[in-house]
């Protein structure tokens, strides 16, 4: 049986390669890709999640574009990472397939309407404006969500955005503080264990020797974001934050984490996105999130290559 599952995105390189495990993966079902503002601007995210499904073959995936911004302040970008298009590294093409007319938020609250309650998981990849929008204009959609799985937050690794916060929580906090307090079901992939996901030579040169389109972009990819991270980190690679979602939704024996209480700083502007995790259970405020602290990194690379190189 498959999953049905919204990959909501703000295509960077590590959303594009969580974009394509999603896509060779035939447990799941991706019923659209829904872009945010996040690592480069909305038109940007949008024109890189069409480039992503060309990539795999798949353009009759649909790509809706969403929110430009945050819900209530400035919208803060990552091109220092991501390079000025979000997916800069090897030369694409531009893509040729549209973008829908509906809006991504419509979509999500659409599509949540009419499938079956319990049987959609929302992936969102970068800050959840999108998602958000959807729970505060649809309040009727949360119950009918299967499973929010996130990548964001962090407890040890703290952050890379501010000291204290990590990048998709703190582009949009008060989206994610209305994401984490309506009563979803949610699993949260943090730094803690995207850190593990490293990138190395032998792992990216796996990829390159699929002999692929898709192997060399995802080496191509990687060659440039990780100089980033390893110049800041002092690390052999780089993490691959998104494509730990997806990994998580194939094979969740890979991970270990707690069912803990996660809140969101909104208001500091020291900690301003911190995601306030209840790790040890010191407080006696309820759990609200699986927060995964650990992965089988090998485990997880194994997974990556063998589904890659199902798309040629």
């Amino acid at each position: 049986m498959t999953r049905k599952i919204i990959i909501d995105t703000d295509p960077g390189q590590d959303d594009a390669v969580a974009i394509l495990l999603a896509l060779a993966s035939p447990e799941l079902q991706v019923l659209g890709l829904t872009a945010v503002a996040g690592n480069v601007p909305l038109d940007l995210t949008a024109r890189n999640a069409r480039i992503v499904c060309e990539l795999a073959r798949r353009p009759d995936v649909p790509v809706f574009a969403g929110c430009d911004r945050p819900l209530a302040r400035d919208l803060v970008t990552a091109e220092h990472v991501h390079g000025k298009t979000g997916l800069d590294g090897p030369q694409m093409a531009e893509p040729t397939m549209p973008l829908q007319d509906i809006h991504a938020v419509d979509f999500i609250i659409e599509t949540l309407r009419a499938e079956a309650p319990g049987t959609v998981t929302l992936c969102p990849l970068g800050p959840l404006t999108n998602i958000a929008t959807a729970f505060r204009r649809a309040p009727d959609i949360v119950a009918r969500v299967q499973r929010i799985v996130l990548m964001g937050g962090a407890y040890f690794e703290v952050g890379n955005i501010t000291p204290a916060a990590e990048f998709n929580i703190y582009v949009d906090p008060e989206a994610a503080k209305i994401v984490f307090a309506a009563g979803a079901p949610i699993t949260v992939l943090p730094l803690d264990a995207t850190h593990k996901a490293l990138t190395t030579a032998d792992r990216v040169q796996a990829f390159r020797d699929l002999g692929t389109e898709v192997g060399r972009m995802v080496a191509a990819w990687a060659d440039f974001f990780e100089r980033f991270d390893k110049e800041k980190y002092g690390s052999a690679g780089a993490p691959l934050h998104d494509p730990c979602v997806i990994a998580w939704l194939l094979k969740p024996d890979l991970f270990t984490g707690r069912e803990i209480n996660v809140e969101i700083e909104v208001d500091s502007p020291l900690t301003r996105g911190m995601t306030v995790a209840d790790w040890w259970r010191v407080t006696d405020r309820p759990a609200n999130a699986l927060f995964i602290g650990d992965v089988d990194a090998d485990g997880f690379f194994s997974l990556l290559t063998e589904r890659l190189a199902r798309l040629g």
